[in-house]
């Protein structure tokens, strides 16, 4: 395959107008054609001047070299399937599905076909993301020992205005905690328990507003994390790691890996360490490490043409999706049951 690939969206929300953006800053990428069945979808193709189609079915008759699925989340499985029949690698946006059983069924399908799904934990392609595991697997903090990370937000009314985001599925756990999970899997490996509390005290919503997680991993680190898209803060990986222009960067941390050798801020890259002995009465100090920047979506859609060109694998391949949803599944039974699970 020479020149850029050629990619169809399906889906012309939010993130899928992100995607069209990242596309239209790629040189290796070209968007051939939207697929939204709404009047906005079809205005928003002809703005851009792009092809517009009613269906996936449609798009995909159209020859793509890939299918990014920014659709909603109930959708996946299905959209994907038909991705697999044609013989079209696909870029799903997270979660793979709303049902763990259905997500493996894809995984298998797409695995069985040879046709490459990957899944939008776009975080994995930010710079800074790579340098912390590099950083991590070069032992500068020592032994991992602990991790927190918090996601507090606060989504406006208007975001629900959307009745799916109201509903099953569609929670700050399966929207927004499924990344932060992405992301520390990521750095510090498997996790194998979890503990979890949700509630909707605020909104009333059927998905919770607010959540608290503790789990372990693999390695035997401890993990500990705090969810709510209803409380006016600064700390998020949105409004941290300055990723997104729609968010205003705040310049705090939302994340920390402690170490027995040290411990590390994300998204700042601020590692901290004793110069001497390691010793809670012994001189402490922060080193920053500048890593270099890059939207990670354009980095992501330029992995999925070198995966499309056969060139290399996926950095984030469905299968990793499942383990990070895996995860999450187990975080929504041990709130629904009131104990731990074992993954």
């Amino acid at each position: 395959m020479s020149g850029p690939v050629r990619l169809a969206i399906a889906g012309a929300g939010l993130i899928g107008r992100r995607h069209a953006e990242a596309i239209a800053a790629s040189p290796s990428a070209t968007l051939q054609s939207i697929a939204d069945p709404s009047d906005e979808g079809r205005a928003y193709a002809d703005r851009i001047g792009v092809r517009w189609h009613a269906s996936l079915a449609d798009a995909l008759e159209d020859g793509p070299d890939g299918v990014i699925l920014a659709t909603p989340n109930r959708l996946h499985v299905d959209q994907a399937l038909d991705c697999v029949a044609a013989g079209v690698p696909a870029l799903i946006e997270k979660p793979l599905a709303t049902d763990l059983a259905e997500a493996r069924d894809l995984v298998a399908a797409g695995e069985r076909a040879g046709v490459p799904l990957l899944v939008g934990h776009h975080r994995r392609h930010n710079p800074l993301v790579a340098a912390a595991r590099q950083k991590i697997a070069e032992g500068a903090l020592g032994r991992i020992v602990a991790a927190h990370g918090m996601f507090w937000v606060m989504k406006p009314d208007g975001y629900f205005d959307a009745a799916w985001r109201s509903e099953p599925g569609a929670g700050p756990v399966f929207l927004n905690l499924i990344h932060d999970i992405d992301l520390l899997r990521h750095l510090i490996g498997d996790i194998v328990w979890v503990q979890a509390l949700t509630s909707h005290a605020i909104r009333g919503n059927q998905v919770e507003d607010t959540a608290a997680m503790l789990f372990r991993f693999a390695n035997g680190a401890l993990g500990t994390f705090s969810l709510s898209d209803t409380i006016v803060s600064p700390w998020s990986w949105e409004l941290t790691a300055a990723e997104n222009p729609a968010y205003p960067p705040t310049g705090q941390s939302c994340c920390v890996i402690g170490g027995t050798h040290g411990s590390m801020q994300l998204p700042d890259m601020r590692i901290w360490s004793n110069p001497g002995e390691r010793s809670w009465w012994a001189p402490i100090a922060a080193t920053t490490h500048p890593v270099g920047r890059q939207d990670p979506l354009m980095a992501q859609i330029a992995q999925f043409g070198r995966v499309i060109r056969g060139e290399e694998e996926a950095l984030a391949p469905a299968s990793e999706g499942l383990k990070t949803l895996e995860v999450i599944d187990a975080m929504q039974r041990s709130a629904l049951a009131g104990a731990a699970v074992t993954l």
